[in-house]
């Protein structure tokens, strides 16, 4: 027998849909289903790759009992938080409200009137443990709770919400102060540069505004410039990037960037590479950083690209080590025995693979081996060699003899198909545009950067699928399933989205062979800017609503998000493309809508920095931005170099004899007879406001 999520599109959704617990999707029916029947919701959100949401799947929700108890008193939903975040992030922060923490699996109850939640957790276990109760016990005590106490039911929901509504309520301010910039900056550093946590996230948004904030050499506790470099060794170099077949792992489970949690997010990946190519064109040419920039495009180009040119969501971390395993284990296709290091490799191979990684006969993690890199620097022709025989070990054929590896989009797909080598995790293969996003920005800046034009075909083909397929009677949609289009986009879909296109148009003004025209990028740009603003702009407070206005009806609140997460925040984003298409339209009012976003919430960058990153990268922006205008081929070689505020224009009519223009805003400099002394007035322009602040 199955439930309500046999006929979702969801493999998160899917791998619930035979569970004893009558799930629903959330949906008009289910929400009216539980108002009618007085039942509360027991909401539960996770996403496919989450092993916790795994391990819950496996026992309370296959549990006959628990089942038999849910069905009959509550009514269940799932959500995929990939499919909806702005539902995810509602009750998330209801969470963190309630317990002071929040995760993966989301499960929180609901009053099936207001859908207001009342209690929550994350992961509960079946049996009572560490003097808690067990997940029956729980249900059951809600339940009376419900039915029971109605007065301080009602006390509470009425608390949370009090919360909610007060934390989607932002108050604006018309200035900014002189020293925010700065401020934030050095917020973000102290962040980055603290390694005494007891896990080790990339944190992107972050270290991107360290990066940028380095070039006005800042006194801080931490130095920016410093802090952003070893971000990028921490990476290159750590187990959290796959040495062997390329990608990155979503985080370490340890302070030392050793020991992953395995599964890979494309969302990581597109903005890994985007980090480690400015790395490169700041000047840090250090070559553990090409090589994993070369190595993630090779694993996206083989594991995560549909044949239709979009990419895939993510892979688990988990994995079958034989067909006939009850249950996959984390890290199985990742991992190396000693004694598999011993019978697959030469003696010299594996002394230097000792060398240069982290490997022993005891291991690192359960007895077996994540390769962690020792030293900076090239690797040898021998060590590479190795790692290539350990890649034929797990795939089957030679780096070199496979172009493309065929997604496991299932467990049963993953148990019965005849793999030659390892069994490989689960690929989730949706489409998401806001994730499909990052990876296109990441791919065109390491285009522009390594001069290679295939990057940028891989970004082509994948943003071209989505200007074709996610448009449905004018309207643009978050997620594609193997060609079926669904879900209204959402503000990080557009806002990335106008990123990746602004960044698409730049770089390929970069390249005379570009497979689509630059002013292509550009005018579709403005197209979904205009469609962003129409149904999701908030006219009263400013910035942009997670959602659009005709889609918002089962939402308890609307929230305009600001916070940076392992993603960046869609206001963030959009203040700053705003302000790129401000000077490469020359359409003021986009400028205005800018500093409108950043006004909205510049009490919030002034009280809480370490929360919105990606804020003082459009203020960044805002303040600093550099147009360059000419009509000789000089972008190739400027794109090379790492000006992160500054943004190109081809134009016909600059002086004769120069070679192009350096305005910031729309005040040029004297026309530049050269190169150098182009690049020199554009060096001195992105670092103009440092000079304003400590004068």
């Amino acid at each position: 027998m199955t439930n309500h999520l046999a006929q979702t599109e969801s493999l998160y959704l899917r791998k619930h849909a035979e569970n004893p617990i009558d799930w629903w999707p959330w949906c008009p029916e289910a929400l009216e289903t539980a108002r009618r029947e007085n039942k509360p919701i027991f909401l539960s959100i996770g996403y496919s790759s989450c092993h916790w949401c795994t391990v819950m799947e496996g026992e309370a929700f296959s549990n006959q009992l628990i089942a038999d108890y849910m069905n009959a008193n509550f009514l269940p939903i799932k959500v995929d938080r990939e499919e909806r975040p702005d539902i995810d992030s509602i009750y998330m922060q209801a969470l963190q409200i309630m317990t002071g923490q929040g995760g993966w699996p989301l499960n929180i109850f609901l009053t099936p009137d207001r859908l207001i939640p009342f209690f929550g957790g994350t992961y509960f276990s079946v049996e009572p443990k560490y003097g808690r109760p067990g997940f029956l016990q729980i249900l059951q005590a809600i339940r009376r709770y419900y039915d029971t106490d109605k007065a301080k039911l009602q006390d509470v929901t009425q608390e949370i919400m009090q919360h909610l509504q007060q934390s989607a309520v932002i108050p604006g301010t018309e200035t900014i102060a002189d020293n925010c910039l700065s401020s934030g900056v050095q917020v973000s550093t102290a962040i980055i540069g603290d390694r005494h946590g007891r896990q080790s996230f990339p944190m992107i948004p972050y270290s991107q505004l360290v990066l940028q904030g380095s070039r006005f050499n800042l006194e801080a506790k931490y130095n920016p410039q410093e802090v952003s470099i070893q971000r990028g060794y921490d990476l290159a170099l750590g187990g959290i990037y796959d040495h062997v077949a390329g990608g990155f792992h979503r985080y370490t489970v340890d302070p030392t960037w050793t020991v992953p949690h395995f599964e890979k997010m494309l969302y990581d990946n597109g903005q890994i590479v985007e980090y480690l190519a400015n790395l490169w064109s700041s000047g840090v040419h250090e070559p553990a950083f090409k090589r994993a920039v070369f190595g993630t495009v090779q694993w996206l180009k083989r594991e995560m690209t549909a044949p239709e040119g979009y990419f895939y969501a993510a892979q688990d971390a988990d994995s079958f080590t034989t067909p006939t395993a009850a249950e996959p284990e984390e890290g199985a296709f990742y991992v190396w025995l000693y004694s598999e290091l011993e019978a697959l490799l030469t003696p010299e191979e594996l002394a230097e693979l000792k060398e240069q990684f982290t490997v022993t006969p005891n291991g690192n993690f359960e007895g077996q081996n994540v390769l962690q890199r020792r030293h900076l620097g090239e690797l040898s022709h021998t060590l590479e060699a190795a790692l290539a025989k350990l890649f034929q070990l797990r795939y089957g054929a030679l780096p070199q003899e496979l172009k493309t590896f065929p997604p496991a989009r299932d467990n049963q797909e993953a148990k019965t198909y005849p793999w030659p080598g390892r069994i490989p995790s689960v690929t989730d293969p949706k489409m998401i545009v806001a994730w499909n996003s990052l990876m296109i920005s990441g791919l065109a800046t390491a285009a522009a950067v390594f001069d290679e034009p295939e990057f940028l075909e891989l970004a082509t083909n994948a943003a071209n699928f989505i200007c074709d397929r996610q448009w449905i009677e004018g309207r643009f949609h978050r997620l594609n399933y193997e060609g079926k289009t669904a879900v209204l986009a959402q503000s990080e879909d557009y806002a990335l989205f106008i990123k990746a296109l602004i960044d698409l148009h730049q770089v390929s003004l970069a390249f005379d062979s570009a497979p689509v025209a630059p002013e292509f990028w550009l005018k579709t740009a403005v197209k979904v800017q205009a469609e962003f603003d129409e149904f999701l702009w908030s006219i009263e407070m400013g910035g942009y609503y997670n959602t659009a206005t005709d889609s918002s009806d089962d939402l308890i609140i609307r929230e305009r998000s600001y916070m940076d997460n392992a993603t960046p925040a869609a206001n963030g984003i959009a203040a700053a493309n705003l302000v790129r298409l401000a000077f490469v339209t020359e359409d003021l009012n986009y400028l205005d809508r800018a500093e409108q976003i950043l006004q909205a919430f510049s009490s919030v960058m002034q009280r809480a920095a370490s929360a919105c990153p990606s804020l003082f990268v459009a203020l960044d922006w805002f303040k600093n931005h550099t147009l360059v205008r000419s009509s000789t081929p000089v972008f190739a070689s400027i794109n090379q170099h790492y000006f992160p505020t500054a943004i190109y224009k081809i134009e016909s009519d600059i002086p004769a004899e120069s070679v192009g223009l350096v305005c910031q805003g729309f005040t040029c400099q004297a026309p530049a007879k050269t190169q150098e002394q182009l690049l020199d007035q554009l060096q001195a322009s992105q670092t103009r406001y440092h000079s304003v602040v400590q004068g």
